[in-house]
Parts: C-alpha cells; structure tokens; sequence
C-alpha cells in the first residue's frame, strides 16, 4: 500500500510539473508564472522592497521561423531560457507567456538595476543567438520594464507598464531595453 501511495504522490508531482512549464523552454508557462510573481510581488511589498518587471518580446521570430524553420526557432527559443536563467538571481523569476513572449520579475530591484539587468540578459542573449545550428541568425530581443512605485499597484498594472515600454523599444529600433514612466497606481 506505502509503494502504490508513493508511486501515486511521484506521477501526481509530474503531471502538476508538466502542467506548470512549458515543454520547450523548460520555463514555468503563463499559469504557474503568474502564480509565483503575484507570490513574489506580495512578499516584496511586505517587505517594502522595489520590485521590477520585465517584459521580453524576441525581435523578427516569425521570420527566423519562417528562413530557417521551426526547429531553428525553437533552439532560439531555447537559448533564450538557457541565457535567461543564467542571467538572473535565484530570488527573481522568468517565464514564457506564450510564442516568443516572456516575462521576468526582479525582486529587490529599482529602476536602475532592473535597467542594467535588463541590457546584461539582451546583451547576452543577442551573443549566444548570433549562429544557431551553424546558421547566422542574430536572433535579438526588445525589453520592456517597469519598477512598481506604490504598493497598491498589482502584477496586471506592471505587466501593461512593461508592456507599454515593450511596444516603446520596438518602435524605437528593436534589440533595445526601454523603461515604462513611473507612475502611481
């Protein structure tokens, strides 16, 4: 009986895993990463520490996609996640919204940190995404960020601030990190 519980718990743990990250990335997906942020953004409000959003929309994917194919778009993908995570703290979170959207939060981090953070991680990404699978792609990424800046500010309003600042970086050239104004809730 202890051994048919365990095994139920173990393949119960991995369908709630698989059902949290996306198969790809190996990321958390939209669900399970939004869950963990608005846990985060709480703790940090509590805390009375600067929180930031990043906004990440990689730069022309669907023409990477359509030149070199799916599968060099999902490597891109790939190194992307790789590059990400290595680019950020344990205590900050990245996810993938969706297609070639992902999101962050920086814990403990004001609007020059997450700035910096924001340029090191498309930086790093636009080295290693430069030939994919001997191919030269110079994959690059446009980034938007936001810093809350009062407490009743929640995780939809940072999003849409970072959105907003996305849209900005994209319009100004791509491959590129602009900061959303700071504005009270």
């Amino acid at each position: 009986f202890i051994l048919l519980a365990m095994a139920k718990e173990r393949t119960e743990l991995r369908h709630k895993t698989a059902a949290m990250t996306d198969a790809l990335t190996g990321l958390p997906n939209r669900r399970a990463f939004l869950q963990d942020a608005e846990t985060l953004l709480q703790q940090q409000i509590a805390r009375d520490c600067p929180i930031a959003v990043l906004l990440i929309d990689l730069d022309h994917f669907k023409s990477i996609n359509d030149r070199f194919g799916h599968a060099v778009g999902d490597k891109v993908l790939q190194i992307f996640a790789k590059t990400t995570r290595a680019g950020l703290r344990q205590t900050d979170l990245i996810g993938r919204l969706g297609g070639e959207e992902f999101t962050a939060v920086l814990s403990d981090a004001g609007v020059d940190n997450a700035y910096l953070v924001a340029d090191r991680l498309r930086r790093a990404f636009a080295a290693a995404a430069a030939v994919v699978d001997g191919e030269t792609i110079y994959a690059t990424a446009s980034i938007g960020v936001a810093v809350i800046v009062d407490p009743r500010q929640d995780l939809a309003k940072l999003i849409t601030l970072a959105d907003q600042a996305l849209y900005l970086a994209k319009a100004r050239g791509r491959n590129r990190v602009e900061v959303a104004p700071l504005e009270v809730a």
